[in-house]
């Protein structure tokens, strides 16, 4: 059962937001959470100035309308456990967000939804910083856990669990019954061994 969209590869241009420390504020503020708009209006503190009038930014412009991958500086997604800045993230269409470091439970959302984190050193995030804004394209392949741009591959590590259940789009749920033998092994063992603590079964 797949519940999700699985990720194997995606090649194409990436958007570069070359700050570290974005916050889950940043990317769906609380009051774009209470009215609902949090995709349409993702990063909009870096998107429109005090006034609301638009100010240059990637996400608006023609070159990356259509990225899949977006790649940022260190601590992205720090902040508040905001789920949202998760779906928003999704919603804008990436499937791939490569920075030096997450915040952890933006990372572990992001497993949740789809979304692959990536993360690489300085030096490797700085090179492909430099090559989104050149518009070159980039491969992520999950299935060789490597970033290519033509003329450097580069590898990163993923939990192996993970990585299968984005290669197969399977959620939480969909993880844990393809354990289920092995659930209900153990729970057969401890009811031999600690029978009080099953009692009513």
């Amino acid at each position: 059962m797949a519940t999700l969209e699985p990720l194997v590869r995606v090649t194409g241009t990436a958007t570069p937001l070359p700050l570290d420390s974005i916050d889950t504020d940043v990317i769906t503020p609380m009051h774009r959470v209470m009215d609902g708009t949090i995709v349409e209006h993702a990063f909009e503190t870096l998107r429109t100035g005090p006034d609301g009038s638009p100010i240059p930014n990637p996400f608006d412009d023609p070159r990356h309308a259509d990225d899949e991958i977006l790649v940022t500086g260190a601590n992205f997604g720090c902040g508040s456990s905001r789920e949202t800045a998760v779906w928003a993230i999704r919603g804008m269409g990436y499937r791939v967000v490569i920075a030096e470091s997450f915040g952890d439970i933006f990372f572990a959302n992001c497993f949740k939804n789809a979304v692959l984190p990536v993360v690489l050193p300085p030096a490797e995030v700085g090179h492909l910083l430099r090559v989104a804004e050149q518009g070159m394209p980039v491969t992520v392949d999950l299935e060789d856990c490597t970033v290519a741009t033509g003329e450097r591959t580069i590898a990163f590590r993923v939990p192996a669990l993970r990585r299968t259940a984005l290669l197969e789009g399977l959620d939480d749920l969909d993880v844990a019954l393809r354990m289920d033998d092995r659930i209900t092994a153990f729970e057969d063992a401890d009811r031999a061994a600690r029978p009080w603590v099953q009692l009513g079964r």
